[in-house]
């Protein structure tokens, strides 16, 4: 796959956070129904997480070894998908889904998959709820969140609540009727009010932009500052040029052609060894 060829040939140049990633594998046939969550837990309390809300999660998880890129916008078919390389464990998001929200749920969302399920067939109903939950907890925790959650649609301090912890309103009226805070049939009726208002499509409220990689980003603009050029780097990846600007990128980049860089000049490649990790906006 280019984006771990991609990531290999820069390692070999950078040195990247440590894969800190710990393995809880939950039985999708297990009807242990805190499982996920408790994995989550555990997640939390690796990566010295407060009980609080979640920070930068992209970046959270890059400086715990994760590699996320964003796909091509003409690959792009699902919300993100994950899956753990030789090199280490990536997760790819969609780059027309510009919903901040909804995209850090997807982050914890894969990330629970790294956590639980390297060894089950992706896609299952079972395996993505399990996901679900752990990607629930990991961002609203449930011993902070069973007192701080109205048991009523209050629109209001559901909209304080969503911006405090980074989470949408559907994410938040699900786990209140989880946590056994709000009734089934009040949360029924919320979410035909969220309907009947377009919530659903487009919520309310400030839209922040979307959490971005940088961990890649940064490994090349240390490259590029020692005199690399991106062709080069690309050429010794072996990925084309406008892909491999594609993966690395902060934002969403449209690929413009599929063509290889030619051999570089012997000086535009890369020497030595550098490090990222003590470089601030990467930690």
């Amino acid at each position: 796959m280019a984006t771990i060829d991609a990531a290999a040939s820069l390692e070999r140049h950078i040195e990247f956070p440590e894969v800190d990633l710990p393995s809880v594998p939950v039985d999708v046939e297990s009807e242990l129904e805190e499982s996920p969550e408790r994995a989550a837990r555990e997640l939390r309390k690796l990566w010295n997480l407060s009980e609080g809300p979640v920070g930068h999660l992209v970046r959270i998880a890059e400086n715990h070894g994760i590699l996320i890129v964003f796909s091509p916008p003409q690959t792009s078919s699902v919300d993100a998908y994950s899956f753990d390389s030789r090199v280490r464990p990536v997760i790819v998001l969609n780059p027309t889904k510009r919903d901040y929200f909804r995209q850090r749920f997807d982050v914890a969302h894969e990330i629970g998959h790294l956590v639980m399920h390297a060894d089950s067939e992706p896609g299952g109903r079972k395996v993505e709820d399990q996901a679900h939950n752990f990607a629930a907890e990991l961002l609203m925790p449930a011993d902070v969140m069973k007192d701080l959650l109205p048991s009523s649609a209050d629109w209001a301090r559901l909209a304080q609540i969503k911006q405090t912890w980074g989470v949408s309103l559907q994410a938040l009226l699900y786990r209140a009727r989880r946590l056994g805070v709000m009734g089934e049939v009040t949360y029924r009726n919320a979410i035909s009010f969220l309907s009947a208002k377009g919530w659903r499509r487009q919520e309310p409220g400030v839209m922040p932009a979307v959490e971005q990689p940088s961990l890649l980003a940064q490994a090349v603009g240390l490259l590029e500052e020692d005199g690399a050029v991106l062709d080069g780097l690309a050429y010794e990846a072996r990925v084309p040029v406008s892909l491999f600007e594609t993966i690395v990128s902060r934002t969403p980049q449209a690929s413009l052609s599929g063509a290889f860089a030619g051999a570089p000049e012997i000086d535009s490649l890369p020497s030595g060894v550098f490090s990222i990790l003590s470089r601030g906006e990467a930690r």
